[in-house]
Order: C-alpha cells, then structure tokens, then sequence
C-alpha cells in the first residue's frame, strides 16, 4: 500500500505540470526563435551588400573591411549562410580589364589596341558585360600579332567568391530562445513518458494486489 501511495503522489505531481501549458510556451517560444533567426538573415543581407557597395566603388580598403564585418557577423550568428557566397563581380571586372590593356599593350607594334577598341565597342554598351567583352575581343583579333588575346588571360573568378561557415548554434538572442525550446520539448516528452511508466507500473501493481 505504500508504494501504491507513492505512485498515486507522483502521479499528482506530475499532473500539475500540464502539457497544454508547455506546448504554449513551446510554440510561443518556436515564434521567437523564428524571428531572432530571421533578424540574423537581415543582417546578413544588409552586411553582404555592404560588402557589394564597397565593390561598386572600388576602394580596396573599404571592400577587405566590409568582408571582414561580413566574416565577422556570420561566425557569431546563426542562419546566415551565404550560400553560395558574395562575389565581388566589380573587382574582378577590373583586374580583367586590367590584364587585357597590360596583354594588349605588351611588344604590340600597333599601339594600345585595346583603347582602339574600346573606342569601337565602349558606344555600343552601356555597362561592362560579356557581349562588351566579346566586342572587344573580335575588334582586337583584327590585329593578327593580338588574335584571341582574351583567351590568354587567365583570372579566376573563384579568388573573388567569398564564404564563410555560419555556426549550427551561436550564444545570442536566436540561439538561446532555441534551447529554451529544446528544453520545453524535453520537458513534454518526459512528461508524458513518465506519466505512461506510472500508469503501467501502477496498473501492474493493482493487479498484484
């Protein structure tokens, strides 16, 4: 009869810890760790376009400190992955520019033929693009010492991608509302699984009586 008593007593216990009233607070928790994850991705993005306005601009300086806000931010926050990365398209633009003019000037007897065609093609588009490229190859090949010459230059466009690791759980607002509610699911499962042990042991025990 003592142990019958026991059991009755923690089952009480038990019941005044009610699962509706965890599973509120779980999913009002899930809300808040949904949000401070979504502030995460939104400073990220607005970082990483930092990082690309610097880029547009051109000042070395400022685009290695924006990269480092950026590695900085991701290494200390969850989701905010990048993907696949953040290209700085505007400097690899100039250091092929860069490489061009230097190869097209390089022992050609006819001059600077890239400003040549620069002068040809800069008419026919409004920004820097493949087919501005590509204008400027075929205008450029017309010399023969020069033929093909954008295929001798060769700049990697993976030196100007960009990555870093965003960590599974990081200590601030989004990573601790998450293990409130990993702690509030831990507590419903043990609950009921408790709850399940006692019925059974209690049943058990009836039956022995």
């Amino acid at each position: 009869m003592v142990d019958r008593r026991q059991i009755n007593r923690n089952m009480k216990r038990l019941q005044h810890l009610k699962t509706w009233q965890l599973v509120i607070l779980l999913i009002l928790f899930g809300f808040i760790s949904a949000t401070f994850l979504r502030l995460n991705n939104i400073g990220m993005i607005k970082i990483r376009d930092a990082v690309i306005q610097a880029d547009e601009k051109g000042d070395n300086k400022v685009i290695q400190e924006r990269l480092y806000d950026l590695q900085r931010y991701v290494s200390s926050h969850m989701n905010t992955d990048l993907g696949r990365g953040v290209y700085l398209e505007y400097s690899y633009n100039r250091a092929y520019q860069e490489a061009l003019t230097a190869a097209s000037v390089d022992s050609n007897p006819n001059g600077n033929i890239y400003a040549k065609a620069q002068q040809v093609c800069a008419p026919r588009y409004t920004s820097w693009s493949y087919s501005y490229v590509m204008c400027v190859d075929n205008e450029i090949s017309k010399y023969p010492s020069s033929s093909n010459l954008v295929s001798q230059i060769n700049i990697k466009q993976e030196l100007f991608i960009h990555d870093y690791n965003s960590p599974i759980w990081s200590p601030d607002f989004a990573g601790w509302s998450i293990l409130i509610c990993v702690v509030i699911l831990i507590m419903i499962l043990a609950r009921i699984t408790s709850v399940a042990i006692l019925k059974i042991i209690l049943r058990k025990h009836s039956e022995s009586i």
